[in-house]
Parts: C-alpha cells; sequence; structure tokens
C-alpha cells in the first residue's frame, strides 16, 4: 500500500469517527426515544409538542452557531464544546420525571446536539474534496454506527426496558468531543486559496430563488419522516411486534441506504442533483401512504428499504447542490442554513401536525407525509426550472462536477 493511499486511508477513518459516535446515538435515540417518553407518562401530543419544540430551537441553535463558525473560520472547537454539553443534558435527562422537566431538557438538548451535524458535514464535504475522497463512503461509516446503536438500542429495551435507551445513546455520546478533536483545525476556507471566490452576505444567498426552493424540497423531503421517527416505533409495537425485531426493521432501513451510498457518486452522474432529490420525493409518495395502511412484517420489510430513497438520495442530492452552489468557505453557513431552515424549520412545523394527526388518526396519520412529500416535489420542479447548475453566490465559475473528487 503506497503512502499516498494509506494517507487517504487514515485521514478518511478521522473524518468518519466523529459521524460514526454521532449517528450511534442517533440510532439509539431515534428509533426508542418516543418509547422512552411514553415510559415516563408523556402522551402522543405532548411526544409531537417536544419534538416541534425541539425542532424550533434546532433553527435558532443552528443559524446562530453556524453564523459564530461561518464568520470564525475552524467549527473543530465549536464541536468539541458542544460535545461536552451534550454529556451533561444526558445525566439531566435521568433526573426529568415530569412533562416540564423533559421540556427543558430537551429545549437545551435540541441546542446542543443539533449544530454540530450541519458543521460536520460541512468539514467533511470540504475535506473529502480536498483529499480526493468520495464523501459518500466516509459518510456511509455514520450510517452503519446508526445501525449498530439501533440493534443495541433494541435489545436493551426488550431486556432491560425503556430506561436503557439514555444508556445505550450515552455510550457514544461520551466519544463526540474527543473525536471531534481529530477533525482539521485549520478552517475550511483556508483551502480555498488560488480561487476566486468572492465572499457574500447571508441574506444574498437568502435572495437566489433557487436556493430557497432547494430548501423546501429538500426540507419537506425530509420532514415527511416526522411520523415515522415520532411514531413508526410505537405504532409496530402497537401491532405486536417485539422490540428485537422493530430495531431489525430501523437497522434494514438503513443498511440498505449504505448501499445507496456506495454508488452515491454513480448515480448523482446519471440522475443529477434534482434526479437524486426527485427519487427521494417518489419513494415518499409509495413508502407514505403503503405505512398507513399496512403493519404486515413483510410489507415493512419492503418499505423500510426505500429508506434509502427517502433519506440517503435525498442527502446526497442535498450534499451535492449545496457543493456546486456555494464557493468553498460557505459550506458552513450554507450547512447551517440547510440544516436550519430546510430540516429544522420544516420539520417543526410537520412535527407539531404529526402529533395532532397521530393523536387523531394514529396509523392513517402517514397519508399526511404523502401530501409533505408532493408538495415537496412541486418546489422541486421549479428548482429545476430556475437552476443552471453554478455557483448562486461568490464567483461566477462553477465549481465540482459531483461529490467525488480526484
Amino acid at each position: 500500500m503506497s503512502d499516498r493511499l494509506t494517507g487517504r486511508l487514515f485521514q478518511g477513518m478521522k473524518l468518519a469517527a466523529y459521524g460514526a459516535a454521532y449517528f450511534f446515538a442517533a440510532g439509539a435515540f431515534m428509533s426508542y426515544w418516543p418509547v422512552w417518553l411514553r415510559d415516563r407518562g408523556v402522551t402522543d401530543t405532548e411526544i409531537g409538542t417536544l419534538f416541534m419544540s425541539r425542532q424550533i430551537v434546532t433553527v435558532i441553535a443552528t443559524l446562530s452557531v453556524g453564523w459564530i463558525v461561518h464568520r470564525l473560520g475552524g467549527p473543530r472547537g465549536v464541536i468539541v464544546a458542544l460535545g461536552i454539553g451534550a454529556i451533561v443534558m444526558m445525566v439531566a435527562y435521568q433526573f426529568s420525571y415530569s412533562f416540564l422537566a423533559i421540556f427543558i431538557v430537551t429545549m437545551i438538548w435540541g441546542f446542543l446536539w443539533s449544530p454540530p451535524m450541519p458543521l460536520y458535514d460541512g468539514v467533511l464535504v470540504t475535506e473529502t474534496k480536498k483529499h480526493g475522497l468520495d464523501y459518500a463512503r466516509v459518510r456511509m461509516w455514520s450510517s452503519v454506527a446508526f445501525i449498530f446503536g439501533t440493534f443495541l438500542a433494541g435489545i436493551a429495551v426488550d431486556r432491560y426496558g425503556p430506561p436503557w435507551v439514555l444508556y445505550v445513546g450515552m455510550a457514544s455520546i461520551v466519544l463526540l468531543a474527543p473525536f471531534a478533536l481529530l477533525l482539521p483545525a485549520t478552517p475550511p476556507r483556508a483551502a480555498t486559496t488560488g480561487h476566486d471566490h468572492a465572499p457574500f452576505r447571508v441574506a444574498e444567498l437568502l435572495r437566489q430563488p433557487p436556493f430557497l426552493l432547494f430548501l423546501l424540497a429538500c426540507g419537506l423531503c425530509q420532514a415527511s419522516h416526522s411520523v415515522l421517527y415520532s411514531f413508526g416505533t410505537l405504532t409496530w409495537r402497537g401491532a405486536g411486534i417485539d422490540d428485537v425485531t422493530i430495531s431489525a426493521l430501523w437497522a434494514e432501513s438503513v443498511a440498505i441506504e449504505i448501499v445507496l451510498m456506495l454508488f452515491g457518486g454513480w448515480l448523482l452522474a446519471r440522475l443529477g442533483v434534482c434526479g437524486l432529490i426527485a427519487l427521494g420525493l417518489t419513494a415518499g409518495l409509495v413508502r407514505w401512504t403503503a405505512m398507513a395502511f399496512t403493519t404486515e412484517l413483510w410489507a415493512l420489510v419492503l418499505l423500510q428499504a426505500l429508506h434509502s430513497c427517502t433519506f440517503a438520495a435525498c442527502h446526497l442530492g442535498a450534499m451535492a447542490f449545496l457543493q456546486r452552489a456555494l464557493p468553498t468557505h460557505g459550506a458552513a453557513i450554507g450547512q447551517s442554513l440547510y440544516y436550519a431552515l430546510g430540516t429544522g424549520a420544516t420539520q417543526a412545523v410537520v412535527y407539531q401536525f404529526s402529533g395532532i394527526l397521530y393523536s387523531d388518526y394514529g396509523q392513517r396519520a402517514f397519508l399526511g407525509m404523502t401530501v409533505v412529500s408532493a408538495l415537496g416535489m412541486c418546489a422541486l420542479l421549479l428548482l429545476a426550472r430556475t437552476w443552471n447548475g453554478g455557483l448562486l453566490v461568490g464567483s461566477s465559475e462553477a465549481k465540482g462536477p459531483s461529490l467525488r473528487s480526484g
């Protein structure tokens, strides 16, 4: 193995470590946090309120932290500090039993937990391009970790009860700060020397119709998962499916997602940015409509496989859009705007909507997510008509044809 190849492999491992720790915990929480909430006496409507309120805090936190990093440069120190704060909030959850206490901790948790991901993705997009790595193949290790987190949480809940959701998540949360130190300390903009990317203001970007349509299309695609994330596990438990099988269903969805990640560059080259996002939205129309009417295990296995499209294809399309539409030094603020206004603000509305729908209609609430996917498709069609595939701000020269560089 050549020194150059060894160096690229080592760089890829360092970049993947933080994402793996983050998504191990995310796998445990996304699958079983509603079960933990139910165990603490939280109602379905209150669950929707918690998800919505956390998303509102997420919008504020992600924009604020993203702006700070955009002004200061390197995000590593901020990510380390937020990781330390996350440990404190995990301990606080252990002593929260009333809805008010859980609500307060969840708001603080939302401020600490959400901003690191857009910062990390911004570093990942920039560094994989810089070192000739495939973004999708580095990012897929986050999906692998998500699978392990989901499986372990399912087994722990099945054997020891809902309180173990927090213990499983804590196992990787304590690694966030140390693994963040492996990320590059150099600000992403330092890698752009030699290119004439003019600085830009956030307001300038938000005045671009293609960027707003991108936020809406991808935001609605990701927000269409709201009923699944909030009530999927509860629905399947109510249908008599055991926790180990439920964890296998969650793990399967991400395992198929990994397969798509492996072929992400190939798909992007053939479908293009809008084509990848369209794949996610089209799959959503099928997935959510079917989930409204069945809890048969064989059907859920097939429908969970569509997560590779509804999440992964849309996410890869979004990352490709940001890489093409923004100069490199705008990665941090671009990611923050996407996560805050695109997925964050949109999900805040849809999560509350989902809680109300599920409280009134149960499983049929998935049909509301079909409508959300359809609205996202309308926004995407307008994006395809208004964006020429190049930079929206900064230099007029288009950079980088794909997520893969080198």
